[in-house]
């Protein structure tokens, strides 16, 4: 059985949470992260990006300044020496914690080196103010190679901050690209649930209903029609009757002053033919016009067919014709027997007639199913009555089920019609299902009961 829509539209719901919950969850993420990417980019943190730099220009500045007052011994620019000298150490120490790991190694081991730098630019302005050369010399030499090491190491930070800037970029990079997969992804996600609801609401709500509508406006026409070919039936048949009946018991009267085998008495007895054939037409006129309410009863699913055949059966292997029951599942129906083996006659006579002359089979059987009768889906019982006969030609489908339509030279055209209203007297459906040349199959739905 099909899932019912109400499951569908609940997996739906389900589907849609999802989905804003998936994108919920994505931007949060992502937010989340682009503030801790936020958080990195500090002025504080950009300003860290030029520290090597900085470090760089204001050693250079420094080393200019003790070889500006070695060549000209100009005590002015000692304080502007010593404050830079001092600023420089301070301005290392608050760099520190605004570095990475990595950058934080490369500023210890500058300060390292920048203490012994200044030792040695101490010493070497002492020397020169003592005028010892050799001393001050040699001083030089140590600043020279330890303001070479703080340059290297100044190179080094730059890279550093270099890899640190690629790295944050990277990342930056990366979280966009799970934000648009997971924005994106959730996004389709989200279509093909509209577009999954869309297809369900029409297949299980608007094709339904158009269907019914359809269905409904072709039963109210034929109802309609129905009702007022029911009304003329009834009022024609109710005229004819009575004289009918008056002619029938005259010529019962003269048949009897009639001697046997002569043109006279072959004339009455062709008389009483006709005459019992428009009994017959009178009698399903009224049928027709006043079917009577079905008198209800429960009963197995397949004693309706048994009865058929063993009815018609003899009849039938005259015209070698072979009428079968195949198994039944057990089920049960609430009928009014006599009227749905009305119907079940109707259906096997007209199977008989596609087959012959040449003979054939007719299968009956019971087949259980879900089918929706009325405004629900309900458990059905379908009698089924199948033939090999020549099937029913696409002109004579449309006007099959029409009041007074028949291919039969003395068929009155209301068979079919009478059991279809038999039929939906008892809450069911009358089927079919033909293929030109290969048979037909007429099925009577009814409501499965309970014993």
């Amino acid at each position: 059985m099909r899932l019912g829509i109400q499951f569908r539209l609940a997996a739906f719901a389900s589907a849609i949470v999802v989905a804003a919950l998936l994108m919920g969850w994505a931007a949060n993420t992502t937010w989340g992260r682009f503030e801790q990417l936020q958080s990195m980019l500090t002025p504080a943190q950009i300003a860290s990006f030029q520290t090597g730099d900085h470090f760089r220009a204001t050693l250079q500045e420094l080393d200019k300044t003790v070889a500006e007052y070695k060549q000209t011994k100009d005590e002015k620019v000692l304080p502007v020496f010593h404050k830079g000298l001092h600023d420089l150490n301070d301005w290392i120490d608050v760099q520190r914690p605004t570095l990475r790991i990595n950058e934080k190694e490369i500023l210890n081991r500058i300060d390292h080196a920048y203490d012994q730098y200044m030792d040695s630019a101490t010493n070497l302005i002492t020397s020169l103010q003592k005028g010892d050369i050799s001393r001050a010399d040699k001083h030089q030499q140590n600043l020279q190679a330890v303001s070479q090491q703080l340059l290297n190491l100044g190179y080094e930070l730059v890279s550093a901050h270099s890899d640190s800037m690629e790295q944050f970029l990277k990342q930056s990079r990366h979280s966009l690209t799970v934000f648009l997969r997971l924005f994106f992804g959730s996004l389709l996600f989200l279509i093909g649930a509209l577009a999954w609801l869309a297809m369900i609401v029409y297949r299980e709500m608007i094709m339904p209903l158009r269907m019914k509508l359809v269905e409904t406006h072709a039963i109210i026409e034929r109802q309609e029609k129905l009702a007022s070919l029911g009304m003329l039936a009834a009022g024609v048949a109710h005229e004819i009757r009575n004289p009918l009946t008056a002619i029938k018991a005259w010529l019962f009267i003269q048949q009897k002053n009639l001697r046997s085998g002569t043109p006279e008495h072959s004339d009455a007895v062709l008389i009483g033919d006709e005459i019992n054939r428009l009994e017959r037409i009178v009698k399903d006129f009224l049928v027709f016009a006043r079917p009577s309410d079905p008198e209800f009863s429960v009963v197995p699913a397949d004693q309706p067919l048994l009865e058929s055949s063993t009815l018609l059966r003899p009849q039938l292997a005259k015209s070698n014709i072979q009428l079968n029951i195949e198994p039944s599942p057990r089920a049960f129906i609430r009928v009014d027997a006599q009227q749905i083996k009305q119907v079940l006659l109707n259906l096997i006579q007209n199977s008989a007639e596609s087959i012959a002359p040449t003979g054939g089979t007719i299968n009956l059987r019971v087949r259980l199913d879900s089918m929706r009768l009325g405004e629900r889906l309900r458990e059905v019982v379908i009698l089924e009555v199948s033939d090999t006969g020549k099937g029913i030609a696409p002109d004579i489908e449309k006007r099959l089920f029409d009041p007074f339509f028949t291919t039969k030279e003395s068929g009155t055209g209301l068979g079919l019609s009478i059991a279809a209203r038999i039929v939906e007297k008892h809450g069911g459906a009358l089927q079919y299902q033909t293929q030109v040349n290969r048979g037909t199959v007429f099925g009577i739905v009814l409501p499965r009961a309970t014993p």
